[in-house]
């Protein structure tokens, strides 16, 4: 049985208008992608995902192309193929695409990856750089294959230039993209690298704050060096609650507190010039 099914630019591009197959395929007769560009399974998603097959079944189909022995070789959909296993189910639906070279065979599981956001920030980069490299585009070639900006593709391949401490950091979440790209100014200082990733771990610091500790080290290289810190925060806000309820109940009166930075000041409302002094009282100890 075939059928024609929307698969995305990738495919549009390799193979145009071409008929695909499709059909229930024995799970145990997939062999997985050797061009798989995603390393990361996260376990917990797996299970989850594996859950809702379990329930509704696999819903989109896995893009197979035909393999040694009457196998098929899986181009896209290893995640839904490993979940699939999880469910205990015996077959999937499959669709076949006809792909006669290894390099389409690449070009196609890297496109199809991409395009479904399958892939974490540094495997979305290796696999621009696979498309780069292998097929000699350019990068703007390579953002009009996988539908992206050209700066998208840009700042992603910046990301490969970091340590490997921290694309791993990146990879199983400890740091986002944007810490990454933060960090990326500093890719040449491996030392300061780490330091400042201790500092945005250990602070739980965001990529603004993050920004700020950057720009920060690179106005100072010819300074002294200093511990680094964490930007100055406002006091929490349990806390500044805590004190004006505490000045409001002592004094009888009412207290607001704001603050800008490390600065601020104490507003206290009085009623009348016998309640200024009763106040002053207060204040002064008398």
């Amino acid at each position: 049985m075939s059928k024609k099914t929307g698969l995305g630019q990738g495919v549009g591009l390799l193979f145009g208008e071409e008929q695909e197959k499709f059909f229930e395929c024995n799970i145990n007769k997939i062999i997985p992608n050797k061009y798989q560009p995603r390393t990361h399974f996260n376990a917990d998603d797996l299970q989850e995902l594996a859950d809702s097959i379990r329930e509704k079944g696999v819903i989109q189909p896995l893009i197979v192309t035909s393999g040694p022995n009457d196998d098929f070789e899986l181009i896209a959909g290893e995640r839904r193929l490993r979940a699939s296993k999880l469910a205990g189910l015996t077959h999937v639906p499959v669709i076949v695409l006809d792909v006669d070279q290894e390099d389409s065979l690449l070009e196609l599981a890297l496109i199809e990856n991409v395009q479904r956001t399958d892939l974490n920030p540094i495997e979305e980069a290796e696999a621009y750089k696979k498309l780069i490299e292998k097929f000699g585009y350019t990068q703007e070639e390579t953002a009009k294959r996988v539908g992206k900006q050209r700066s998208t593709v840009t700042n992603m391949l910046r990301l490969l230039k970091l340590p490997e401490i921290i694309r791993r950091d990146i990879t199983d979440g400890l740091l986002s993209e944007g810490h990454g790209r933060a960090l990326v100014k500093l890719a040449d200082e491996p030392l300061k690298i780490q330091e400042i990733r201790n500092v945005i771990i250990k602070n739980g610091l965001s990529v603004r704050q993050t920004e700020k500790i950057i720009k920060k080290a690179t106005l100072t290289h010819s300074r002294p060096k200093r511990p680094i810190q964490p930007p100055a925060e406002e006091i929490p806000l349990s806390y500044k609650n805590s004190l004006v309820t505490q000045l409001t109940n002592r004094l009888n009166s009412k207290v607001a507190i704001t603050q800008n930075g490390t600065r601020g000041k104490i507003e206290i409302e009085y009623y009348s010039l016998d309640d200024l002094d009763r106040v002053a009282d207060l204040l002064l100890g008398e």
